[in-house]
């Protein structure tokens, strides 16, 4: 059971944060940004560094993640004990490494990548790394050991792998989240809801598009979550349309996620494009969500999103100064809404 008092003092500090982040219409100081020592500058006033540009955007880069997961860490442990679906959340980050070296793992790179410190709710052995066993033994990923075997190698693979993933890391979720008393998921549910069907339709498109997968084969990767059939309905139907016919989505109710047509060019569907445009979307929901349920858990899964959020559009605008881009232009293509 969360006391009273365990909610009120997580939302006034999750306040206390965004007020401070660069979500809404504090997005709009990133458009004043000319170059990435200006960005680190804005970012961490205190603690800006003077780095070759190069060196500096590794740099940055940790430290927009580390101080991420430092703030989610300060609003999840305000709770004695951490609902289940909070420490899923947190893990987001354990499952991106995970993912990460899968990959290295898969091209036999001796060097470890980099990982996120999440703290104590860090269930894998990165120190262990490659050795796939060692690294995964004690925790829920076993089910990786046998399931690399079975698949053939390559990049085909590793995709496999990341689907395997996520939809081990949705199922955990969507579990953890219908244990939590109704009051507490309102929003959570509709979110997350519209999360996993979205990513659905980026896994079908995916498929599709760069491993010529049919459409068989693409629905036997979808997150279906047991019997919740609309979770994979928007996928499905994405499976009978073509992927060079932008008129043939007319109709289709996810098609204003999708990439428009460039006159006298021909038109294909772009996976990329279509995560950005759903990625905008549920950062949308979070943010007009995150003060309606101000005592619940509802309001702190969407604090978590917003940070998350936050921290895809700097490592973007770090990447894109470094490209020769101007600030303007990142905002631009990335359609950031503030």
């Amino acid at each position: 059971m969360i006391s009273t008092g365990e909610r009120a003092y997580s939302y006034a500090k999750a306040c206390g944060i965004i007020g401070k982040s660069f979500v809404g219409k504090r997005i709009a100081t990133l458009g004043g940004v000319s170059r990435l020592s200006e960005l680190d500058r804005l970012v961490f006033p205190d603690e800006s560094r003077d780095l070759p540009e190069k060196e500096l955007l590794l740099d940055l880069e940790a430290r927009i993640t580390a101080r991420a997961v430092k703030q989610i860490l300060q609003i999840v442990d305000s709770f004695l004990k951490p609902p289940t679906l909070l420490s899923y959340l947190i893990r987001t980050y354990e499952y991106t490494d995970l993912k990460t070296a899968l990959k290295a793992i898969e091209v036999g790179d001796q060097k470890p990548p980099a990982f996120t410190d999440i703290g104590h709710f860090r269930t894998v052995h990165f120190e262990a790394y490659p050795d796939l066993a060692a690294m995964v033994e004690g925790s829920e990923f076993g089910f990786l050991l046998k399931k690399r075997n079975m698949q053939n190698t390559g990049e085909a693979n590793e995709h496999i792998m990341s689907i395997m993933l996520d939809r081990h890391y949705y199922a955990s979720l969507w579990n953890a989240l219908l244990a939590l008393p109704p009051k507490d998921r309102v929003f959570t549910k509709k979110i997350l809801f519209e999360e996993i069907s979205l990513r659905n339709v980026v896994w079908a498109l995916r498929l599709r598009t760069y491993y010529g997968m049919t459409p068989e084969q693409t629905r036997e990767n979808l997150i279906s979550l047991g019997n919740k059939k609309n979770l994979v309905a928007d996928a499905e139907a994405s499976l009978r349309m073509a992927l060079d016919n932008r008129a043939g989505w007319n109709g289709y109710p996810r098609a204003h996620f999708l990439n428009p047509e460039t006159p006298n060019e021909p038109w294909t569907a772009d996976p990329r494009y279509f995560q950005n445009a759903a990625s905008k979307y549920l950062y949308r929901l979070a943010r007009l969500s995150f003060r309606r349920q101000p005592f619940s858990l509802d309001m702190v899964f969407c604090f978590i999103k917003l940070k998350l959020f936050e921290e895809d559009l700097l490592t973007s605008m770090a990447e894109g100064l470094v490209l020769g881009m101007s600030s303007h232009d990142v905002l631009s293509m990335l359609e950031v809404p503030a």
